[in-house]
């Protein structure tokens, strides 16, 4: 994440060059996202997961190594592949297993916030992992030049934080294939598999539309991806005017966004202790989602200052925004997991995920169109403040998941 764009620019890619290789990365994703979704609840999580690990094994090499555009697209087309993959597998792989273990009403949500606390630990070591790796090769003896005279200009030192990445993919997968157990399902065949993935796909889109409780989830996701886009847009051309050159907004930027993955490791890890506060799961996600809009109504009102006063309440806005959203997810998912056969798991996560991007893409070309300045966080912030109002009344959770007919 840290690299990617510098990289490619480093390749001798434009800006536009560079815009349309991750939107061949996220169109790959969305055109994937229910089809492996669907392949993931027919073939097994197992697979699934180590095809995706292999996949992003050379879509990371080939991002790392690659100098032309059509080697750099290929790179990104099959990392797109591999994130459509792996997207609500390995969640439906615990769920599967708990449940499998401890029956359907199984306490789930301690789980999943732990989860989500291990990802944002690791976005934000990540990141400033990747940031520094190849700064750090260019001080002193220059170890980062020497690496791109030894291999003829293939490695630089931004490729490093790439290459490094596709080595922890490498572990990944001997770890699935060793290590990953999972409860028995039927065999799948390859008839089984192009039968069953169609069906399932639907199933899992009519869930949205037959039950509340769902509805509410995929309705929340969409409002939570225009809330990230409009922040992923917007917040590094503030921190630039903030400091006044673009080099220095990156690194503030690249800070506030560590800072944003531990509030949302955070909030995860507050997330059962929401739902005991608050009453019920639902009550929980209400409640931070309401703080969600709560910190962008503060980033909304300070973004057209920035005196010191104003950038420090932008900061506990963003912050705020980032905590709300960890322990909202793991709340929303509890419930999701709870009204969803085992069959359809990763069908209705990937159908989570896809409002959430799409909504996201929307908001992108939306704030395009507007002015600078209060209006696109105000906006958003509504449109938040929105989705935590679906969580008003109660659903009526049941613990055995609802089945869909074919």
């Amino acid at each position: 994440m840290a690299s990617l764009v510098l990289l490619f620019s480093e390749r001798g890619m434009s800006l536009a060059a560079v815009a349309g290789l991750f939107a061949a990365h996220s169109l790959t994703v969305a055109a994937l996202e229910l089809p492996t979704g669907g392949l993931s609840d027919v073939l097994g999580r197992r697979p699934v997961l180590a095809m995706a690990g292999a996949l992003n094994v050379v879509a990371f090499g080939l991002a790392g190594l690659g100098t032309t555009a059509w080697v750099l697209t290929a790179g990104m087309v099959l990392m797109g592949a591999a994130r459509a993959l792996a997207s609500g597998t390995a969640e439906a792989w615990y769920v599967d297993t708990v449940q499998a273990h401890s029956g359907p009403d199984a306490e789930l949500r301690t789980g999943l916030a732990r989860g989500g606390s291990a990802t944002s630990a690791a976005l934000a070591a990540g990141i400033l992992l990747g940031g520094a790796l190849p700064w750090l090769l260019g001080v002193g003896p220059d170890l980062g030049a020497r690496l791109s005279e030894a291999t003829s200009g293939a490695v630089l030192p931004l490729s490093v934080p790439v290459l490094l990445g596709a080595a922890v993919r490498v572990v990944f997968v001997c770890y699935v294939l060793t290590v990953l157990r999972e409860p028995p399902r039927p065999a799948a065949t390859p008839r089984s598999v192009l039968r069953g993935v169609p069906v399932t796909v639907l199933g899992g889109l009519r869930l949205g539309g037959r039950d509340a409780l769902v509805r509410r989830v995929l309705l929340t996701a969409a409002a939570v991806g225009s809330a990230l886009a409009v922040t992923e847009l917007l917040m590094p051309g503030r921190t630039a005017a903030l400091t006044g050159a673009t080099g220095s907004g990156a690194m503030a930027y690249a800070a506030l966004s560590c800072a944003g993955f531990v509030c949302g490791g955070v909030g995860s890890h507050l997330a059962p202790l929401a739902a005991r506060v608050a009453g019920s799961g639902e009550r929980a996600v209400l409640v931070c989602l309401g703080g969600c809009a709560g910190g962008m109504l503060l980033l909304g009102v300070t973004a057209s200052t920035t005196h010191l006063l104003a950038t420090a309440l932008a900061v506990v806005g963003f912050c705020l925004f980032h905590l709300g959203i960890g322990a909202a997810s793991p709340n929303e998912n509890d419930l999701l997991h709870r009204r969803v056969p085992s069959e359809q798991r990763a069908t209705a996560l990937s159908v989570q995920s896809l409002a959430q991007q799409l909504a996201g893409a929307l908001t992108g070309l939306a704030v395009g169109a507007l002015p600078s300045g209060p209006l696109p966080w105000l906006l958003t912030g509504a449109v938040l403040f929105s989705g935590a109002l679906l969580w008003l009344r109660r659903a009526g959770v049941r613990s055995t998941p609802v089945t869909t007919t074919t």
